[in-house]
């Protein structure tokens, strides 16, 4: 018999929370600073462990910009789920993050298990860069 998922209103509160924020960063404490303000009581350690546990189902996405700042999260959607093999871009200067499922990666996913006994996990796998816009702008200031 399978467990019946339990939520409480916290997580309610916190994924209503990441909805708003859908395709920005945010840390622990960004979100513990708009409960607080709204003068909702979530303890910080729930706030954590419930991102954790977001990151590890693959429902948002965990960053670390460098070895000195807090880890950034960004909820994705609702979209990240449905397919297992799409991988995620993420601008260095805009901080956009894309969507991309590409047969190639597959492929070289395919590569890292075979030959090197190496399994990728799709939604947790992301690729720093720069994307087209930011690249055209990075291209015409160094003309």
């Amino acid at each position: 018999m399978q467990k019946a998922a339990y939520k409480t209103k916290q997580q309610e509160l916190l994924f209503s929370y990441l909805r708003e924020m859908q395709g920005q960063h945010f840390t622990a404490e960004d979100v513990r600073a708009h409960f607080e303000a709204k003068n909702i009581s979530i303890g910080i350690a729930t706030i954590y462990r419930q991102l954790e546990k977001l990151v590890n189902e693959g429902k948002i996405q965990k960053y670390f910009i460098d070895d000195h700042s807090a880890a950034c999260f960004e909820y994705s959607g609702e979209d990240c789920n449905k397919n297992d093999h799409h991988f995620h871009l993420k601008c260095e200067l805009c901080g956009r993050l894309i969507h991309l499922e590409c047969d190639e990666l597959e492929e070289l996913g395919g590569h890292l298990k075979t030959e090197h006994g190496f399994v990728i996990n799709p939604l947790r796998t992301v690729f720093y860069g720069l994307c087209t816009d930011c690249a055209d702008k990075k291209v015409k200031e160094d003309e």
